[in-house]
């Protein structure tokens, strides 16, 4: 008898682990397909964050400031329309001029002012501090001589006339302003103009506002210098006086 020969059966060599020779065998996990292309996590700083803090404080600090301005824009309001305030007002009565001498340095003079001021104001109360009162030409600017208004208190519709003494005596000038003192000198008449620097209070009942700075500029009096012994008069029809408020920013006044 002849022995059977069989075939061989063919063994299936094990599969490998890492995925090279038969790849589509079995799935790849996540950690292979992401963990070697994978960056390091960073955190990021928080830009965004902050630019939204900012952005939400610069609102809120605007609708604060438009908050006050209203407030404040309401009190003004209801301010005037209780109290309905007038500014003071101030007009020039008389100027009489009893000397006025120029030399080559110096200048000398002598001036009596007589003005009024007056109070519309019927619910409000001024109350003055000292007043300066300076005197100087319309076209050059040049001082000639100062005076002083005592403090006092300004009572509603009232009107109170003060004349103040002006005076300038043996003031030294540089020479220009003898040459252009001298140029006004030739005209028929002398422009002169005259400021009040004072701080002012407002009364209302038993409230008192702070101090404010104020100047009062009275321009257009046409002066006539003294002949002899006869003095200079002014002509004062035609004189504007202009109440300003003065505000002080540091080194600045407005």
């Amino acid at each position: 008898m002849t022995d059977r020969v069989y075939p061989k059966s063919t063994a299936h060599p094990p599969q490998p682990l890492n995925g090279s020779a038969g790849a589509n065998a079995f799935p790849a996990t996540k950690a292979q397909l992401y963990g070697a292309t994978r960056p390091a996590y960073r955190p990021q700083p928080e830009r965004r964050r902050r630019r939204s803090r900012c952005c939400s404080c610069c609102l809120w600090f605007t609708f604060l400031i438009l908050f006050l301005l209203v407030i404040a824009a309401l009190a003004g309001a209801i301010f005037y329309l209780l109290y309905r305030p007038h500014r003071p007002s101030f007009a020039v009565n008389s100027l009489r001029i009893s000397q006025f001498n120029v030399t080559s340095t110096k200048l000398t003079s002598k001036l009596d002012l007589s003005i009024t001021a007056r109070n519309p104001n019927k619910k409000l109360v001024f109350v003055y501090d000292p007043t300066t009162v300076s005197a100087a030409t319309s076209s050059s600017d040049v001082s000639i001589g100062t005076g002083t208004i005592p403090a006092f208190v300004h009572g509603t519709k009232n009107t109170t006339t003060f004349k103040v003494a002006i005076a300038s005596t043996s003031e030294t000038l540089d020479s220009s302003a003898i040459t252009a003192l001298k140029s006004d000198l030739k005209r028929k008449s002398l422009p002169l103009k005259f400021q009040l620097d004072t701080k002012v209070k407002v009364k209302v009942g038993g409230l008192k506002t702070t101090k404010v700075s104020i100047r009062v500029t009275c321009d257009g009096i046409k002066a006539t210098v003294p002949a002899g012994k006869s003095p200079g008069k002014a002509s004062t029809e035609n004189v504007k006086c202009e109440v300003d408020a003065r505000v002080k920013v540091w080194k600045w006044t407005f």
